[in-house]
């Protein structure tokens, strides 16, 4: 089933136009629910969870991490079960959801690592939206009632996370272009005129899918 991945900057709006591009192609979309499955098959709390995702264990939590793994092994298996899981073992159950949802039919997936965790696909497209850090910030700010200040710095610090991330688990530069196969600016085309493009590019695209043409 082909599955087309959105990943985004931090402001970009990158949610809204995944949201659009799903509808217009009557696809299923996953991304929040992730957070929800992920949560459920850890024994997290969805907030938990949230906090955890697309970044990188802070040095605090690589200790704690460290100090769990060398405990549970003299540990009774009960205990060690109450143990938080490892950013590791976050990835894999992460990776199963994401394998579960493409096999399930047509999908659009929001983040989460989806271009390198389903990257050995033939039926992937992959979508980077972006914009320049004026549109960042502003948008951040309509959509999350943020000072200016306030925003500025949830962007810097996200996306900065997001990347660190990608490039710890796959080595790979996240805001790279050519990792993609098609960049999308939502500061010049806007929410749904950028929707408007990847649609356009999806369906082309399927054009050329075995079967699907």
């Amino acid at each position: 089933m082909p599955v087309i991945t959105i990943s985004r900057l931090f402001g970009s709006g990158g949610s809204e136009v995944a949201r659009i591009v799903a509808h217009k192609l009557g696809w299923d979309l996953l991304d929040n629910a992730v957070v929800d499955a992920v949560a459920e098959r850890t024994g997290l709390s969805p907030a938990e969870v949230a906090e955890r995702e697309e970044r990188l264990p802070s040095m605090a939590e690589r200790i704690i991490e460290a100090l769990m793994m060398g405990t549970e092994e003299i540990m009774s298996p009960i205990a060690s079960a109450k143990l938080p899981p490892s950013d590791e073992r976050l990835l894999e159950v992460t990776r199963k959801i994401l394998d579960e949802a493409a096999n399930r039919g047509s999908v659009v997936i929001v983040g989460r690592g989806a271009q390198e965790m389903l990257g050995s696909r033939d039926d992937i497209m992959s979508v980077f939206c972006h914009a320049s850090m004026e549109h960042l910030v502003n948008h951040s700010m309509r959509r999350e009632g943020l000072s200016k200040e306030d925003a500025t710095k949830k962007v810097e610090e996200t996306n900065k996370q997001r990347s660190e991330w990608v490039k710890a688990h796959w080595g790979r530069e996240w805001t790279y272009p050519g990792n993609y196969d098609i960049c999308v600016n939502t500061g010049t085309y806007g929410i749904a005129g950028s929707a408007e493009i990847i649609e356009d590019v999806a369906r082309r695209w399927l054009d050329g899918l075995p079967g699907m043409g």
